[in-house]
């Protein structure tokens, strides 16, 4: 069951990936033509909103992967020096309370989305719907919940030469 979890989870992750490293291009072009355009003073009207709306594109749809890779910074101090199995269970206590965390940010954010939805809310520059951001923020968010329970799983099985 895990196995199958963890192809699902790759699979979507890969697309999110590329996703967000398209976002990361289209923002590096943003910036670059704004820069490139200043000088002869028509620089891009809106930069600055595209570039955070990608911003945000490309750090969230990053989280899963990330995880999956072990990207993130982790300060393992103390536990290296741990058994295998209480090193397991600090893991999975970890993933249990990012899982719970992730989920919260994820349920708050599409909540937020909905308020600003309803309220009809844009950008101040170019008069964009940001919702459609927000809720593909609380996606990711969900998708590197998902992660952390197929972690979560993994800290559960006995590893090799244990009991």
């Amino acid at each position: 069951m895990v196995g199958t979890l963890e192809k699902i989870s790759n699979v979507l992750n890969k697309w999110f990936i590329w996703i967000g490293g398209f976002s990361l291009l289209l923002m590096i072009g943003i910036a670059c033509a704004n820069m490139l355009l200043r000088p002869f003073g028509s620089p891009l009207k809106g930069a600055y909103e595209l570039v955070g709306f990608l911003g945000a594109m490309t750090v969230a749809f990053a989280l899963g992967y990330a995880q999956i890779t072990k990207s993130h910074i982790a300060v393992d101090i103390l536990a290296i020096h741990y058994s295998k199995r209480t090193q397991r269970m600090v893991n999975g206590i970890s993933s249990l309370f990012c899982i719970v965390f992730f989920v919260l940010v994820s349920w708050q954010s599409a909540v937020f989305a909905t308020t600003i939805l309803k309220r009809g809310e844009t950008s101040e520059t170019l008069r964009i719907i940001y919702h459609p951001f927000v809720y593909l923020v609380a996606l990711c968010c969900l998708l590197l919940a998902f992660v952390l329970f197929i972690d979560l799983l993994k800290s559960l099985a006995p590893g090799k030469g244990e009991k």
